[in-house]
């Protein structure tokens, strides 16, 4: 069988940051590495899905939450695929950055954090999300983004 995009990039060289997985048309699929793969230091559970439930409404309700397609967690627990339609990269840079800001100062309930609208909303911590966001957005900042994967 053919392999799949994302086993055909060698995970020992991958960085935390942010890069270009796939192109498929007019869809992008961003590889935000949260963690170095294969290291040991991987995202729990809880602040992965902290996380999404706020990074996924702030992003939707952004300037380019009509041009988002998906955006969930990675298996191997050290990040996230964001995948956008007709964007230029930067735009979909500079907009993960704002919401890293927003979840970062957000203040009151985390989203979707009830029964109704989660099947495990008691694993849900803001301030697991906050820390998170703090961290990656010090990545995002400590280095000349490319998109491109190490070769």
């Amino acid at each position: 069988m053919r392999k799949i995009a994302s086993f055909t990039v060698n995970h020992d060289k991958i960085s935390e940051g942010i890069y270009i997985s796939r192109i498929d048309g007019d869809i992008t699929t961003y590889d935000m590495r949260m963690r170095k793969p294969n290291m040991g230091d991987y995202v729990d559970n809880l602040t992965i899905h902290s996380l999404e439930h706020m990074f996924a409404t702030y992003i939707r309700n952004s300037e380019i939450g009509e041009k988002v397609i998906y955006f969930g967690p990675m298996g191997c627990q050290t990040g996230f695929y964001l995948l956008t339609r007709d964007l230029d990269n930067d735009t979909v840079l500079q907009a993960i950055k704002a919401v890293l800001v927003k979840i970062i100062n957000h203040e009151g309930e985390i989203f979707g954090n009830t029964r109704e609208e989660c099947g495990n909303y008691r694993n849900l911590n803001l301030d697991a999300a906050k820390l998170e966001s703090r961290r990656y957005l010090d990545v995002l900042n400590s280095y000349e983004v490319t998109f491109k994967y190490e070769e």
